[in-house]
């Protein structure tokens, strides 16, 4: 009898096993049919993207044969840019979406958390600026993005909605030659990150610096040059050290501290949106001043040869999300070359 019953009790454990197997087969179907119709889905829609992009070009102009509103900004290249600072004695100051955003009274990037009247001000104006001697630089954003990765023309196209095209427009002029403000920018957005064409544009973005003798107006965690050769081509370096974040805050002192220095000097600026005006302001005044921004980064991200922004410790990017390891720089070479400080306590990330 129970032997009988340790039968039937493995009798069962056996249903049991062979329900579930039976179960497990069923629900790998079911597995397999969705894994194959993702695929299809896939395939598809890869298809139909192809389809759009050879298409794009003919359904895009038979639209622009009929009148559109706005207008494409007349961007001039960075190349054209830089020789006009190097053989003109002209300064740049460039606008980005912090700026766009900051004009507008909105908040897009960290390098300004607070909306601030006068520095909305002072930036439409110097994007208005008649001044011959100073460079504009917008995104060249508006047209073709092909020159771009695709990651680069996903950020763009989210950014750049109809929207946000028009309030640009609103502010820009149909007939003023703007340049190119990525042309400090030469590196991760390009399609051709992974050739010889980022050395080329930085070597002939170092023809700015050749020789000259050069104020940095910087954050305290930027460290232009610090840790790589970026700027061992310059003649000598001096250092103006400003906040990491909100840096319109000690605008004055800065920019009154500049107007001390001797005018055969040269300006580099990387200070945020505050360095797009003090470009405007140092130029009106007879120096040459370049807002300069992500260069460095830009640098240590081509050193490294990832093609894609990466955390650069010590240096502050208010592009990366993630946490940053952030300390005043302590390099002596870096630390002899500080004429002035305008910041408070150090900010955490």
């Amino acid at each position: 009898m129970e032997l009988e019953q340790q039968f039937l009790s493995l009798l069962g454990i056996v249903e049991g096993l062979q329900r579930r197997v039976y179960q497990l087969e069923e629900e790998n179907k079911l597995l397999i049919r969705g894994q194959k119709q993702l695929l299809e889905w896939s395939e598809q829609n890869h298809q139909e993207h192809l389809n759009f992009q050879e298409n794009a070009a003919y359904e895009l102009y038979d639209r622009m044969k009929e009148p559109f509103e706005g207008f494409f900004p007349k961007i001039s290249s960075g190349e054209l840019a830089v020789e006009e600072i190097v053989n003109h004695g002209k300064s740049m100051a460039r606008f980005g979406d912090g700026e766009f955003a900051a004009i507008a009274g909105r908040i897009r990037h960290r390098f300004q958390t607070q909306v601030e009247e006068e520095l909305s001000r002072k930036l439409k104006e110097t994007l208005q600026s008649e001044d011959e001697n100073l460079l504009v630089g917008i995104a060249d954003n508006y047209g073709s993005l092909e020159k771009y990765t695709e990651q680069a023309k996903r950020e763009i196209r989210c950014y750049l909605n109809p929207q946000v095209r028009k309030e640009h427009l609103e502010l820009l002029k149909s007939e003023k030659e703007y340049y190119d403000a990525y042309v400090t920018r030469p590196y991760v957005m390009y399609a051709d990150n992974q050739t010889n064409a980022p050395r080329r544009r930085f070597d002939n973005l170092k023809r700015i610096w050749e020789g000259r003798d050069c104020i940095f107006v910087e954050g305290c965690y930027t460290g232009l040059g610090v840790g790589n050769d970026l700027f061992d081509n310059a003649g000598s370096i001096q250092r103006i050290i400003g906040p990491a974040e909100n840096a319109f805050s000690r605008y004055q002192e800065i920019l009154d501290c500049c107007l001390k220095q001797p005018k055969d000097k040269l300006f580099l600026l990387a200070l945020g949106a505050a360095a797009t005006v003090l470009a405007a302001d140092l130029s009106q005044a007879g120096y040459q001043a370049v807002d300069i921004g992500h260069i460095d980064l830009e640098y240590e991200w081509f050193l490294r040869g990832e093609g894609q922004r990466t955390p650069i410790d010590g240096k502050y990017n208010n592009e990366i999300g993630e946490e940053q390891k952030l300390s005043l720089v302590s390099d002596e070479t870096y630390l002899s070359q500080v004429i002035a400080e305008f910041y408070g306590e150090e900010i955490s990330l």
